[in-house]
């Protein structure tokens, strides 16, 4: 299946527009290939692409004023990642966005975003139901990091992503979750003799 056909099919599965619209959408998406490590948003440039990932994993962050790293941002397969702030305002980022596995992403520049919404309805739509599962998506681990101890919080979060277990750094897990990498160490140390 080709990175086209594989984006027409997540935009299907929302049933919101015929199958002719979303080969028209995501024929308007370009390929891009990541190597791991490899910056596509970076402070103080605009970010100018809506991201999907198609394959490999990515991370958004944010260096504070210690030079330590706060994970914003995760991306496997069928996620979606940029400098949000950036890129609908587009005005200069405050995120690193980087490619954790070598990645082939399919992205969308914000004009042409544009001009799609003013063309078709459904289209404004899509990108519009998109934005509200991110912003549930965001209150959901906010509540979280608020309301659970670390500990609870690495388990929920192991139980709803587990691929993405496995393929995040220790370190930017441990950061997305809001603890130091020691003690993530410690909580998966317990976990494993809880289970011998």
């Amino acid at each position: 299946m080709s990175t086209n056909e594989e984006l027409t099919k997540y935009i299907r599965q929302f049933k919101i527009m015929s199958d002719e619209e979303a080969c028209e959408l995501s024929a308007c998406f370009k390929e891009v290939r990541v190597k791991k490590k490899q910056f596509i948003v970076q402070p103080d440039f605009t970010a100018k692409c809506r991201n999907f990932i198609i394959k490999g994993a990515m991370r958004a962050y944010v260096i504070g004023e210690k030079g330590e790293e706060h994970t914003i941002l995760l991306g496997i397969e069928n996620w979606w990642i940029t400098d949000y702030d950036s890129y609908i305002n587009q005005q200069p980022a405050s995120m690193f966005v980087v490619a954790i596995e070598d990645c082939t992403l399919m992205q969308l520049p914000y004009e042409k975003e544009q001009e799609l919404k003013r063309s078709n309805h459904k289209y404004e739509t899509f990108f519009r139901i998109r934005a509200e599962m991110g912003h549930a998506f965001q209150q959901q681990r906010l509540i979280s990091n608020l309301t659970l101890s670390a500990e609870e919080r690495y388990n929920s979060f192991c139980e709803n992503y587990p691929l993405l277990v496995q393929r995040v750094p220790q370190y930017a897990l441990a950061s997305y979750l809001g603890m130091s990498t020691e003690f993530l160490s410690r909580i998966r140390s317990k976990n494993r003799k809880k289970l011998s």
